[in-house]
């Protein structure tokens, strides 16, 4: 017996293909929207056949379903991920820098405790290899700093570590499967 959807059973079936999509941000775009269809239609003619509550229930869990399509798309073997890179470059590089400022700090602050009325220039190789010179300048205890940057191996160290965190090596097999997967 045919069963009639209502709206509450088209927002049941769009919650749960919302739920799905934004477990699928793995995917590439035009998959993920085809995963989506996909489901939303089955869901539909299921609905029409044995009711949305038994309809979503036949399905499973939509984190269950999302792990099966990832692996169905990429594989099993660990993929790339954009995101924990970009959040690893962008929250250690604020870190790294917080600690660079706090190590220049603390050599301005060291002077500051031998001579609270230092007068002239100091310099302060800085971490060597990842901080350039750190050059205080003080007058009657009032100092100002320059220097401190990031070095060019610093910044190196900085892209091989994002890209070991985000597995990104792994982009350029990806790249190949899905170009050999198009042109079959």
């Amino acid at each position: 017996m045919p069963h009639t959807m209502t709206l509450l059973d088209r927002m049941r079936i769009e919650r749960l293909v919302w739920a799905l999509d934004q477990r699928l941000y793995d995917l590439p775009r035009q998959s993920r929207i085809a995963k989506r269809r996909e489901v939303r239609e089955n869901l539909r003619a299921a609905t029409i056949d044995v009711g949305t509550t038994t309809a979503l229930r036949n399905l499973g869990n939509s984190r269950q379903l999302a792990a099966e399509y990832r692996v169905a798309e990429f594989g099993d073997e660990a993929r790339p991920s954009w995101i924990t890179a970009a959040l690893f470059f962008l929250t250690g590089s604020l870190f790294f820098t917080a600690f660079l400022g706090e190590a220049a700090s603390a050599f301005g602050d060291g002077i500051k405790a031998v001579n609270p009325n230092a007068t002239g220039t100091f310099t302060w190789t800085g971490i060597r290899y990842l901080q350039d010179t750190v050059t205080y300048t003080f007058a009657d205890g009032k100092g100002s700093s320059v220097g401190g940057a990031w070095t060019p191996l610093a910044w190196l160290l900085w892209v091989v570590a994002t890209v070991l965190v985000g597995r990104l090596w792994r982009v350029a097999s990806v790249w190949r499967r899905r170009r050999t997967r198009h042109s079959a």
